[in-house]
């Protein structure tokens, strides 16, 4: 038996939409980067960039359960002495929806070259208007609860 193995230069991507609509953060973004990872695909191979392209919408509709939205804050140093920075999610929610969203996402692939070309495919919007019809993209129907 032999095993297949994802040359990058034979790959067809295709596009998929997720709705974030009542659905949990931390759900989608694992779903989303399962996508862009290419891990749905009987022909994944983990040192080849074989993944899709991800459109999330409706991302100001994304919830977070418990009390995360009140306690959990993201924390980031500018490299300055005393540069510690932190923003409450609760704010960061309110704002910036699609940042929470691409934070989620970024920390749950690789930390390396191939992980870095995988953030290039994904596009987070927040409402339900997208500016890639013309890529024809599918509806998501793997399950995120």
């Amino acid at each position: 038996m032999s095993t297949t193995m994802a040359k990058a230069n034979e790959l067809n991507r295709k596009w998929y939409i997720i709705d974030a609509t009542d659905k949990p953060l931390g759900r989608v973004a694992a779903a989303a980067a399962n996508i862009l990872r290419g891990k749905h695909l009987p022909t994944f191979t983990p040192n080849v960039d074989c993944g899709d392209h991800v459109i999330i919408i409706n991302s100001d509709k994304a919830i977070l359960t418990g009390k995360k939205l009140e306690n959990k804050v993201r924390y980031h140093h500018t490299g300055w002495v005393g540069g510690l920075k932190e923003i409450h999610y609760n704010k960061l929610m309110a704002e910036n929806s699609d940042k929470a969203m691409y934070m989620a996402i970024e920390g749950m692939l690789p930390h390396n070259t191939l992980g870095a070309k995988a953030l290039t495919r994904v596009r987070i919007y927040k409402g339900a208007e997208h500016n890639n019809a013309a890529q024809k993209p599918e509806v998501w129907n793997g399950e995120i609860k």
